[in-house]
């Protein structure tokens, strides 16, 4: 009897650090997906306010 109960635990366990390992490379697929977001988001911003300063160097010229 011990050795089914073996089993099943050991069935269990892999169950059990499937779901773990599935929900950890859910969240650090999330940060990655943040994380490029924030960076382009970032660029985006760059060259659009530099986009504007050479606008407003022109009219004052």
């Amino acid at each position: 009897m011990s050795t089914v109960w073996s089993i099943i635990g050991a069935i269990i366990a892999i169950i059990i650090a499937w779901w773990v390992v599935n929900v950890a490379f859910s969240i650090a697929w999330f940060l990655v997906k943040a994380i490029i977001t924030v960076v382009v988001a970032l660029a985006i911003f760059g060259l659009i306010k530099a986009s504007l300063k050479s606008k407003d160097r022109d009219r004052t010229r």
